[in-house]
């Protein structure tokens, strides 16, 4: 017996002869119940979660898993358990991965008990494990990151229900607790005193003899594989060994405290066995009132969800109260003594505790001294214990006061982290901050560092941020975000860059008393940084639930809180907590005391740097009626910030206003904490404790008619009570209020001055930002062998094909992929830099990937020189191109690389090694004699840093054709980059120094003469302000077109600017002071003399609001044509008049500017007098003059409309769109008049004449004036299509879109008729002709119209491409995108045909002409079969709706799957399986990401049968790509002889049948969409019967006397037959079928059965092989009946039902229906062979056998390689009596 399991049992029988102590109290266990955020196992007998993932890897042993499942029978697995029969009554060791802290056979049925489980981060949790590891293992250095804590509560054994006597009233209540990080794992086992009432279980089968088998506690490694392919046992250790061991687990402990166990159970690195923990003192006596568990923490122990248990039944205490607590409790250090005094309250230690180090190492119960920043109840209650278990240790004696209650005194924080006053210099680069080590001994009260075994930068920096640099301290690591970069250095974002958050909501939330359910709806994010703007999105939010959460607007205040515009001193919660966190906030509502959990976890950035965060809410809303609205007024929060933990509690108050109830005010209690990771070893100062966001704006919103939930806040975060006294000398970067771009960050300067600085990763003035395409311009970090993908403010780096991320995760390093073994059995692979080579052996042939030996023939492999030459000769097109210049290697007779390699296209010539890799030092250029490759060099020099430069630049894309346009430096004979480089594409050249750094202003472009880089210059000079200035003007616009009228300001020689500035395209002309800054009053016109710039001046005045306006306009970064100029007299004033050069508008303005309402006059109209005093703007006037006609970047807009005012200011009776040219008719409020409106071309009404009385708007009316014309902030929209309705409010029969020039007829209803669309230019058709038999819209013309269609919010959508339809709807040969240019060719299903899109500009490819398409070795994948076979079922033309297969570039399943053209959309996986809770109906289509990368494609053998040798029966299974065989020995599986029959790459094999008279196997393949046949002959090939028309062919029968064949379709739904050798195939159902399955054919009575698992009414149907007298046989009590047999015995049919877990079987005539078994797993297909089903089962991955005489399970077996089964058929050697 090992020395562990020893002293376990010592520990146990110990307490048999010593005295009796008091184990842990039930309140004592950790934290455990719904609102700690449990999940609930479901009740049963042999119950297994759902998969519970663990955020990071778990060490158990020496093996990573990565999730767990926790199992009714005491036991937590790290996979899948098997059925309970197979472990539950059997002894250690398990077959797979068990923490067993009470395996026993235990049933929960009947509501006796409940099991609960999660995982968690939360600090007071993880604390406490901390503290309990470091107790039982003082010299481990364990940091708990996370943990999984499953609790069984008040369970009870298992008892046969035949029994007569009573159910037995003994349960059992037990913990565990796993903590692990990412190294090491420990687990806790809790007894509560009172905990265990029975110690063991009977067998299920051995009820006869009244045996009991005690329970097992302990571990198990699980089978384990050595030598490949065989198996043994793993290690285990047990705990208990006997019953009276099982009793005497509360007894003791193994830590000093009894019923607390403790195990190191795990390293990543190395471990042979669990080693339990090993106390002085092994039997502890608890204190009075219980035993004292310490409570030193580092961080105030914030319950996951915190309960203060308000007791509202006390009406005495209820008086005391005030409406709202506010008081913040820990329930984690309140006491729940039995039957104590409840008016105690707990008091802290003295604050002269002890602190010398011998105090601190006392290993007694310690309390956290709290900060006065830590609100307590003043008076702490307690009631019976509530419905949600916590954590409440007993008071340890020195905590409890000796008086009655009294008042908490303030104490100073005990030192939990060291103080340090100085922040050290952060050193990047994983440099070693300067400590002495022989010093350092950091004890932290929880956790004691010491320089031993430490984390460093050296070996965990892939941690941090790629955008960060990792720094070493004395005891471990931290990572710091670099400049220009913000976070917590694990993760990094750009400045000031605005960032999205998209993630899922889930849950059930109570509205009223009506339960909703929110199954995974998508919430978008969007927050302005840079204002500390926050917007929040819910789609698909049900109304009843969507109404009510309105108030509940800290869901949205999470992001506001990490992305806050920061105050002075202050940081944004992303700055301390990253991507990853977890927020648990608990809302209850006053007065009705509803309770809302919100759970929100951080799951990192995505690729796109979007931060995901998924949300649970669970608990109850009131109910808010319908169409109420929601008022929240500005408040303050303020949060308290700890080492990993932030806090906040706050009362919030707001208006509901319903039709229904009027105005009422409600309020709501909000309770949050934050927990995150935070680094504790680096030196700096502590941030401040608290800081308070200020929300200044909340809107919130519910849109019933989309379903969205809306909050938008604004967030201010800075220190607690520092308020401006004059809000109007607060900064506008503070104030929000400044008019820096979304993209930039506001730099507060003195007083009211900032500056706009563009965000990490944009360009621009701060006012207008550009992304920055690092990827373009070489700017990005990504290193050897990767390649830069461009993201918004920044960008990523991903390897390229051959290559993957090494231990740091950003270094591409070559994969082996020789480690696969890919290669065939008698070839060698050779793995090289980015790919590998499979050789056959010598006396072999083949391309390696097949080997064959011939006999008289010997063959060379080909060698890497050939191999490599070869490559390239066959690869050297590019989208059917030849390609000029592609170096090719030269090989000599061996095969061997000639030493001297010249490049024919450059001439250049160098000599390389036996493996190809060039020589350093041996490169000549053209036209010099080359090195003479023969002679012994000197030993060879290491390669200079311009030759690694030169080499690693890519001159071959991953695909392996030659890049053009890459600059490679020029490097001399010594390797020394050349004084001068040019690069050969561009043409230009510059001077570099001796590190190939560009020299400043040695640049020349291409046809200028390049400088001479040997004649010494003048020390280089930096730029100044006036070249940095020039240089920066954008005379290219965002999108690369020349931009006319950019003003350029003009430098002198030395770089100053010149002092007068002239704007070459206005003429006007100022003078400037040193730095660039027009003087006042010093512009002059064009045509007059500009000013003597150098004569001196009167004092120079500030520049008046006039001139600062008149000068941003004509200073802005692109010119405008035809803008307003404000017009300033000699002071600098506004002139009274001011005039619209280009518009010949006239009006009045005030000393400000602003117009004077009525002044206004059209052009050719006398101006107004405007020296009249002025009267008020009428509606009119104030609307006319709120219309935007200036975009917010400056520029004109085109088509708004302004209403039109007479000399008075009211409403002209007719109002015109001087864009559209429609006029209509209004009131004098300015509302049109229905049916007065009249379209460009037409007489308008004369809106002066009485009208008849007003009809109703007719649906052409409300069509055209729902179209928005409009943007929500005020601008025109352009290209908007209104349709025209004629004087009676009708559709036109001719509509025409006034922007892109096309018209079309219409019906009654507006719909289009197909065919009548004219391009622009095109007479229009004869509407009002009659028409031939209208025929359907064609797919180009549904792509078409969806095409011009407008968004979800009414607008137009600009840019979009509009695909061209020929005149039957067909789409036209060659497709151009009219807003981009581009050009290409198309198929008849609209799809692009490689190698054909065209730029603008260039010549067009003739689309009628074949076009070579590049050669590849991929074959067709399974998405494209599927694809092509779709197709070719729709007839070639499937219509919008329905659904066609999206396949990628690679020929993988597109991530984002959607029906057609429709919006009904969901994520796929690699296999193109739906991912569960991933359908959407929105317009945005969800967030899919890839699940694979692109595979490596490389030729596969042909199959070929292996059948098994001497067996007469033989069971075939299919297992995706593969038939397997397993013999029967009698009725037993004959495991031994299992083997693989035959192997099909690339397929899906479901149905399986077998031809008994010929010895053929036959099967369908749901990937090629086939159905296929093979002799069981050896060496036999598989051949495709039947290859098109089938969608998802599944169940397959052969009836062998007919010489028949029948499948099942499951996506057309149909059932179908043909001959075996797939002739005269026809159709027998394809109605009243929704989920056919399975199939089987009865040949001695002619009959045909199968499974329809309609889930609304599922069933099973025969009929005669022919199609006749189909009929029902069950369908009562049928859930999902998979699997279908025939007992040829009693001629019944059988099921297996994977939804009902039985199997059973009836008679054909519907009589004699019996269970055979009633729990099954999850059976599949099924056969019957002498008294024995055997089914595939998709839980267990096997085949299982069932006894039909005794009902019970007899055998099983599973395949090494565990994936699912699916067809199951039996082969004999001779046709069996009543075969079917």
């Amino acid at each position: 017996m090992e020395r562990g399991e020893m002293l376990a049992l010592c520990l146990l029988c110990w307490s048999c002869s010593v005295c009796v102590v008091t184990a842990i109290q039930r309140a004592d266990m950790f934290p455990y119940g719904t609102l700690s955020g449990d999940l609930i196992l479901a009740e049963g007998d042999d119950e297994t979660s759902r998969v519970l993932p663990l955020p990071k890897t778990l060490y158990f042993y020496s093996s990573p898993f990565t999730q767990l499942y926790v199992a009714t029978n005491g036991i937590i697995s790290a996979q899948d358990l098997p059925m309970e029969k197979q472990y539950v009554d059997d002894g250690f060791p398990t077959d797979f991965p068990v923490v067993a802290p009470f395996l026993a056979d235990i049933d929960t049925s009947g509501g006796r008990g409940q099991i609960y489980y999660r995982v968690t981060e939360t600090p007071s949790v993880l604390n406490r494990v901390a503290q309990e590891v470091h107790r039982g293992f003082p010299d481990a250095k364990f940091t708990p990151t996370y943990a999984v804590v499953a609790t069984w509560e008040n369970v009870a054994a298992y008892e046969e229900e035949t029994r007569t006597t009573a159910p037995s009233s003994k349960l059992n209540t037990f913990q565990a607790v796993i903590g692990y990080d990412e190294t090491d794992s420990y687990v806790l086992f809790l007894y509560p005193e009172g905990g265990l009432n029975f110690f063991g279980t009977r067998p299920k089968e051995s009820y006869n003899v009244e045996i009991e088998l005690p329970a097992r506690v302990g571990f198990s490694r699980g089978e384990v594989t050595y030598l490949i392919f065989s198996r043994t046992e793993g290690p285990h250790y047990s705990v208990t060994s006997n019953e009276q061991s099982v009793k005497n687990l509360y007894q003791v402990g193994n830590t000093g405290i009894p019923g607390i166990w403790l195990f190191h159970t795990g390293n990543h690195y190395s471990f042979d066995n669990i080693v339990p923990a090993s106390i002085g003192g092994l039997l502890a006596t608890s204190p009075p009132g219980g035993h004292g568990l310490p409570l030193d923490t580092t961080t105030p122990d914030f319950e996951e969800y915190p309960d203060n248990t308000f007791d509202l039944n006390n009406k005495e205490e209820e008086e005391e109260e005030d409406d709202y607590p506010l008081t913040d409790g820990d329930p984690e250090f309140q006491t729940a003594p039995a039957g104590g005094d409840h008016s105690k309250s707990l008091q802290p230690a003295s604050p002269d505790a002890a602190s010398s180090p011998s105090e601190r190492s006392d290993p007694g119960p310690q309390v956290l001294h709290r900060s006065k920043d830590v609100p307590l109840n003043s008076e702490p209650r307690y009631g019976s214990e509530p419905e949600e278990r916590q954590y409440a240790p007993p008071n340890p004696p020195e905590a409890v006061a000796e008086q009655g209650a009294q008042q908490i005194q303030e104490q100073q924080p005990q030192d939990v982290y060291p103080h340090h006053s100085k922040e050290p210099r952060l050193s990047p680069g994983g440099h070693v901050v300067s400590v002495d080590e022989e010093d350092v001994d950091f004890d932290t009260g929880v956790i004691r560092y010491t320089t031993e075994n430490k984390e460093t930068c050296a070996s965990f920096q892939q941690q941090c941020s790629q955008h960060a640099f990792c720094s070493d301290y004395a005891t471990g690591f931290c990572c710091h975000c670099r400049p220009g970069f913000y976070g917590n250095g694990r993760h990094c974002l750009p400045d000031g860059a605005p960032q999205r958050v998209s993630g899922k909501v889930s849950g059930t939330v109570t509205v009223g008393s009506t339960p909703v359910q929110l199954n995974n709806i998508d919430l978008h994010a969007y927050i302005v940084v840079g204002d500390g703007r926050a917007y929040t999105a819910i789609s698909e939010v049900p109304e009843p639930v969507g109404w009510a959460l309105m108030p509940v607007a800290p869901i949205g205040e999470l992001f506001g809180w990490l992305f806050a515009l920061e105050l002075p001193n202050s940081q944004a919660g992303f700055k301390n907590a990253g991507a990853e966190f977890t927020r648990h906030a608990e809302v209850i509502f006053y007065p009705g005391n509803q309770r809302l959990s919100i759970i929100q976890t951080g799951r990192g950035l995505d690729d796109h740097n979007h931060l995901t965060v998924d949300t649970v809410l669970s608990g109850s809303v009131p109910f808010l009626p319908p169409g109420a609205e929601v008022t929240m007024d500005p408040f303050k929060d303020t949060y308290q910030y700890y080492p990993s933990v932030a806090t906040s509690t706050s009362v919030r108050e707001f208006l509901v206003v319903s039709a229904e109830r009027g105005s009422e005010s409600f309020s709501f209690q909000l309770k949050q904490n934050i927990t995150y990771r935070d680094c504790q070893h680096d030196n700096r100062p502590a941030a401040l404790e608290t800081l308070q966001i200020a929300m200044e704006r909340v809107f919130v919103m519910y849109v019933k008619e989309e379903r969205i939930l809306r909050y938008a806040i604004t967030n201010k975060i800075g220190p607690v009570g520092v308020e401006p006294t004059e809000p109007e000398l607060v900064n506008p970067c503070y104030a929000g209020n400044h008019d820096c771009d979304t993209t930039a960050q506001c730099v507060p300067l003195e007083g009211q001055a900032f500056q706009c600085q563009c965000a990490t990763g944009y360009r621009g003035d701060g006012r207008n930002c550009y992304d920055i395409d690092e990827c373009a311009e070489g700017l990005s970090s990504c290193g050897a062998h990767a390649q830069c993908v461009n993201l918004p403010g920044s960008h990523r780096c991903q390897c390229q094909s051959g290559f993957e991320f090494g231990y740091d995760g950003r270094t591409c390093v070559d994969m082996d992929e020789c480690s696969s073994s890919p290669c065939h059995s008698n070839a060698r692979c050779i793995n090289g830099l980015g790919s590998f080579q499979c050789q056959c052996q010598p006396g072999f042939y083949g391309d390696g990937f097949h080997c064959s030996q011939q006999e008289g023939q010997t063959a060379r492999p080909m060698s890497l020189c050939e191999l490599h030459r070869d490559s390239l000769q066959s690869g050297v097109e590019v989208k059917g191109l030849p390609i000029l210049g592609a170096f090719i290697p030269q090989c000599d007779s061996d095969g061997r690389y000639r030493p001297l390699q010249c490049h024919g296209s450059t001439g250049h010539c160098w000599c390389v090694d036996s493996q190809g890799q060039e020589r350093p030092g041996t490169r000549t250029p053209p036209g010099t004699a080359p090195k003479d490759c023969d002679r012994a060099d000197d030993l060879l020099r290491p390669k200079t840093l311009c030759e690694q430069q030169r080499d690693s630049v890519q001159t071959i894309s991953p695909e392996g054709y030659p890049l053009f346009g890459a600059f490679a430096p020029q490097c001399d004979a010594n390797g020394q980059y050349t004084p001068q480089q040019c690069h050969s594409s561009t043409g230009h050249c510059w001077c570099v120094d001796s590190n190939g750094e560009e020299i400043y202003g040695t640049r020349t472009a291409a046809g200028e003469t390049p400088r001479d880089c040997g004649k010494p210059d003048e020390p280089e000079r930096l730029k100044t302000q006036c070249e940095h200035h020039r240089d920066s003007v954008q005379t290219t616009s965002p999108e690369g077109y020349p931009i006319v009228g950019a003003y350029v300001p003009q430098c002198d020689a030395n770089g100053q600017y010149r002092s007068l500035q002239c704007h070459g395209s206005t003429g006007h002309c100022w003078c400037v002071d040193s730095q660039g800054q027009e003087r006042a009053g010093t512009r002059t016109p064009p045509g007059t003399a500009p000013k003597d710039c150098d004569r001196p001046d009167e004092p120079e005045r500030s520049k008046t609001h006039c001139e600062q306006h008149r000068d941003s306009v004509q200073n802005v970064r692109y010119p405008i044509d035809g803008e307003y100029v404000p017009q300033c007299d000699a002071h600098g004033e506004y002139t009274p008049l001011q005039c619209h050069g280009s518009t010949g508008y006239c009006w009045c303005v005030d000393s400000r500017g602003e117009e004077r309402a009525g002044s206004r006059t059209p052009p050719g109209a006398p101006p107004t007098d405007c020296d009249k005093p002025e009267r008020l703007k009428t509606p009119c006037e104030q609307q006319r003059d709120s219309v935007q006609t200036i975009s917010p970047e400056g520029y004109p807009l085109l088509g708004a409309f302004a209403p039109q005012c007479d000399a008075n200011g009211q409403y002209t009776p007719q109002q015109c769109h001087s864009s559209t040219g429609h006029c209509w008719c209004v009131d004098s409020n300015g509302e049109e008049i229905y049916g007065s409106r009249t379209a460009a071309g037409e007489t308008p009404r004369d809106c002066g004449k009485p009208d008849e009385p007003e009809r109703l708007k007719t649906q052409c009316e409300h069509h055209r004036d729902s179209v928005q014309t409009t943007s929500p902030e005020g601008y025109p929209i352009v290209g908007a299509y209104v349709p025209q309705c004629d004087a009676n409010g009708q559709y036109r029969s001719l509509q025409c879109h006034a922007s892109t020039g096309h018209c079309w007829c219409v019906d009654s209803n507006g719909q289009e008729r197909a065919g009548t669309r004219t391009p622009p230019g095109a007479p229009p058709r004869d509407c009002d002709k009659p028409d031939e038999p209208e025929r359907p819209k064609t797919h180009c013309e549904y792509h078409r119209d969806r095409g011009q269609s407008t968004s979800p919010e009414g607008y137009p959508i600009v840019g979009a491409y509009v695909p061209q339809c020929d005149a039957n709807g067909q789409y036209l040969p060659r497709q151009c995108h009219g807003s981009t240019g581009h050009c290409w060719c198309v198929d008849s299903q609209g799809q692009e045909r490689a190698g054909t899109r065209t730029p603008p500009g260039a010549p067009s490819v003739d689309c009628d002409r074949p076009v070579p398409v590049a050669p590849t070795q991929r074959p067709e994948s399974v998405c494209e079969r599927w694809r092509a076979s779709l197709i070719e079922h729709y007839g070639g033309k499937p219509d919008p709706q329905q659904y066609v297969p999206q396949c990628e570039p690679d020929g993988q399943f597109s991530p984002v799957q959607c029906y057609g053209e429709t919006t009904y959309c969901w994520c796929v996986d690699q296999d193109g399986r739906e991912v569960p809770g991933t359908r959407s109906h929105d317009v945005v289509k969800p967030a899919c990401l890839p699940s694979v990368a692109p595979p490596i494609v490389r030729p596969l053998p042909r199959p070929s049968v292996t059948p098994p040798p001497n067996t007469d029966i033989t069971l075939l299974y299919a297992q995706g790509q593969k038939i397997g065989v397993l013999p029967l020995n009698g009725t037993r599986l004959d495991a031994s002889r299992s083997k693989t029959l035959l192997t099909l790459h690339g397929s899906i094999v479901v149905g399986i049948a077998y031809d008994c008279k010929e010895n053929q196997v036959y099967w369908t393949d749901l990937s090629a969409r086939t159905i296929n046949r093979a002799s069981m002959a050896p060496g036999a090939e598989p051949k495709i019967l039947i290859n098109t028309n089938l969608v998802s062919p599944e169940g397959l029968a052969v009836d062998v006397d007919r010489r028949l064949m029948f499948w099942v379709d499951s996506n057309p739904d149909v059932i179908e037959r043909s001959n075996l050798d797939g002739s005269e195939r026809q159709t027998l159902f394809d109605t009243d079928l929704v989920n056919p399955r399975a199939i089987i054919v009865v040949s001695s009575t002619g009959t045909l059965y199968w499974t329809d698992w309609n889930r609304e009414a599922p069933k099973i149907e025969s009929s005669s092989v022919d199609g006749q007298n189909r009929r029902v046989v069950v369908s009562d009590g049928v859930g999902l009946p998979n699997a279908l047999t025939y007992d040829s015995s009693s001629g019944q049919i059988c099921w297996a039902d994977a939804g009902t877990k039985r199997l059973e079987c009836i008679s054909p005539d519907g009589s004699g229906r019996r269970v055979i078994h009633s729990s099954l797993n999850y059976p599949f297909s099924m056969v019957y062979y002498r008294n024995h089903f055997y089914y595939t089962d998709w839980r267990r991955d096997g085949v299982i056998a069932v006894s039909k005489d005794s009902s019970q399970f007899t055998d099983e077996y599973l395949p090494d390689q565990r994936s699912h089964l699916y067809g199951i058929a039996i082969a004999t050697t001779h046709c069996l009596s009543g075969s079917h």
